[in-house]
């Protein structure tokens, strides 16, 4: 049996249905227990996101802005799975596996406000001034010592799972896109990219902050923009597409034209586990990033941060795939960002492929970027701070990896990581539950608006 078959061995056994049920279900349980604020607080957020007090004016003590943070955070977020992700699981999953990305991430949002909220809360300040905080440190300071050993569990996790995750799949898919679009060959992206990576990493979180709310709000609306006109170009094949990929989220589609995917599970399995891939909602990293946001109030970072996931999934996985049912390119037996390409060309001919692969490009960028992030600071949190700059030149060591290999199993190794990852995290937002629904209800209570004065009491 080859490396390929034990991954992938691995791989079905933890995104099996122990994992989906946690993850959903914890969702789930939640947003029950938040009252569905993570849903009915969004347009509330989302004014909250560009208020003065998020992007700059935020009183508190921490390293960057509340917008910065959910900026940086999402660099992670939006990458390599928005566009090639997305492609892939609706090859193996058929239409349905979208809606099972969006039962994910409307569900993910309570959990990113938990995740959120609980890395503002018990965070600590390093000896250098570091603002620390995120599945770790919840654990530590909320369950207590006894449960340390889970928090070091997820760091390690985390650590190694960023060069997977966040560094080769992400420069391999730069230097498949620069190749296949514009036939810059492989040495050059390995040399360039390495290069602006460590340019950018070694100016910690800050540089990453600033490089990240510059590029991210750019390249989501030039994505957006183009999803919206590709679906005007096929305005009358939206509803028939809309349709399929509700029916076919519980009725499973039958294999045709090379198509892979052919049941329900196989929905449900693709559409979760690369939904997660995307959002991130349950693995926890992005509260690493939003625990340095400047805050002394932890509910209203928990709602910027939820933000996250609605932006990405219910956003920008939602141009992606719904362009590639509406053009009916689904079944064409491609997969992986060419599927992307293969449907923005079909409404976008000469035009639509080079937008995706210059979208899929940028938005890898900045996932090394905030990945960059995640990883140092699971390092710190394990060996302290003198850590964190050796990461950095090690975290620049790689990229070139990515970029020369061809690595047929590295997205098998991204799916493990992130199961590994989700579950120590997942068992600790459930048993800190109880925390996150008393400070929400004492600051949210009666209706109280998010863009207000923190009450004493919220401080948790």
């Amino acid at each position: 049996m080859g490396i390929e078959s034990i991954l992938s061995s691995i791989s079905d056994f933890l995104w099996g249905p122990v994992t989906m049920v946690l993850i959903l279900g914890t969702g789930l349980y939640l947003s029950i227990g938040l009252r569905g604020i993570s849903i009915r607080r969004i347009p509330e957020a989302l004014r909250l996101m560009v208020s003065p007090a998020a992007r700059g004016e935020s009183k508190g003590d921490g390293e960057i802005s509340p917008f910065a943070a959910l900026m940086t955070a999402l660099s992670a977020t939006v990458g390599v799975g928005n566009i090639a992700g997305v492609a892939t699981a609706i090859h193996l999953g058929g239409p349905g596996a979208l809606f099972w990305m969006w039962m994910t991430a409307l569900v993910g949002m309570a959990t990113k406000y938990a995740e959120t909220m609980l890395a503002v809360t018990y965070r600590e300040v390093s000896p250098r001034g570091h603002y620390l905080g995120g599945p770790m440190y919840y654990i530590k300071h909320g369950l207590g010592p006894k449960w340390a050993w889970l928090g070091t569990l997820f760091a390690i996790f985390a650590a190694t799972a960023a060069f997977g995750v966040g560094n080769i799949v992400q420069t391999n898919s730069i230097a498949d896109a620069l190749t296949a679009e514009f036939s810059v060959p492989n040495w050059a992206t390995a040399a360039v990219l390495t290069v602006l990576v460590f340019a950018v990493i070694i100016g910690g979180i800050r540089r990453i902050a600033n490089i990240s709310s510059t590029m991210i709000p750019f390249m989501i609306v030039l994505y957006f923009i183009g999803g919206i006109f590709l679906l005007a170009v096929n305005y009358a094949d939206v509803p028939a597409a809309i349709e399929l990929i509700f029916t076919s989220s519980f009725s499973g589609t039958a294999a045709t034209g090379g198509f892979a995917g052919a049941a329900v599970a196989a929905a449900i399995r693709f559409g979760v586990a690369r939904g997660i891939f995307s959002n991130e909602a349950g693995l926890g990293t992005a509260a690493i990033a939003q625990a340095a946001a400047r805050s002394d109030d932890p509910v209203r970072n928990g709602a910027i941060g939820m933000l996250g996931t609605f932006i990405d999934s219910l956003v920008v996985n939602s141009m992606t795939g719904i362009a590639i049912v509406t053009t009916g390119v689904w079944m064409s037996g491609e997969t992986g960002a060419p599927l992307t390409a293969m449907a923005y060309n079909d409404a976008l001919p000469g035009f639509g492929g080079a937008m995706v692969s210059i979208s899929l490009i940028f938005f890898a960028f900045t996932t090394i970027l905030g990945w960059s992030l995640y990883g140092e600071r699971c390092a710190a949190y394990l060996f302290g701070d003198r850590a964190i700059v050796p990461y950095r030149y090690m975290w620049a060591i790689v990229v070139p990896v990515g970029a020369l290999a061809k690595l047929e199993v590295v997205w098998i190794f991204a799916d493990i990581m992130n199961a590994l990852m989700a579950v120590p995290n997942l068992l600790a937002l459930i048993l800190l539950s109880p925390i996150v629904f008393r400070i929400t209800r004492d600051r949210l209570g009666g209706g109280q608006p998010l863009i207000a004065v923190n009450p004493e009491s919220s401080s948790g």
